[in-house]
């Protein structure tokens, strides 16, 4: 991949990640939904926290034409799977997800679902291991955005059987 074409998808990339941080604080302050609430900030967090990694690339992309050498390219793991056990834990079946909810997590799902692709494509296009292993760690947390988004929105469409079947897993330790 040229030097021009890791510019425009950074550059795409630092565009994604913004929109998509701002949607989720948008929804988390609008939705009275404690597992939206909470699922929305978390990942609003991760979102931000990308973007901060890629802003970094850029500049040095920008500035020598080259994968960094004194940038930190770590990024924290994403905590969506815990937010998603506290819930388990806390047996609220009463919550209440509005036509706003369903359609905000169905609108993440796809955002997600399109980031994991875009990184994992990048992975694919690129030659330095260091940066193939960076997209495909962001592409794998886009990934588990995702799969959480599908579990929030399993549980916005029927919580008490949501309950049921996360309780099961929960005894038997699946």
């Amino acid at each position: 991949m040229a030097k021009d074409e890791r510019i425009d998808s950074l550059e795409l990339a630092l565009k994604n990640e913004a929109t998509e941080r701002k949607f989720y604080l948008d929804h988390a302050q609008r939705t009275d939904n404690p597992l939206g609430k909470e699922m929305f900030l978390e990942i609003a967090d991760d979102e931000l926290e990308h973007f901060q990694r890629l802003k970094e690339l850029h500049a040095v992309w920008a500035e020598k034409g080259k994968w960094p050498e004194t940038v930190p390219l770590q990024v924290k793991g994403t905590e969506v799977k815990d937010v998603l056990k506290k819930f388990v834990d806390s047996v609220n079946t009463s919550s209440k997800a509005d036509v706003n909810d369903l359609e905000a997590v169905r609108t993440a799902i796809d955002f997600e679902t399109k980031g994991q692709k875009f990184y994992g494509d990048l992975a694919k296009n690129v030659a330095d291991p260091v940066e193939k292993k960076f997209y495909e760690f962001l592409a794998s947390i886009e990934g588990e955005h995702r799969l959480s988004l599908v579990d929030t929105l399993e549980y916005f469409q029927d919580p008490a059987g949501w309950f049921r079947v996360k309780e099961h897993h929960h005894i038997d330790g699946a």
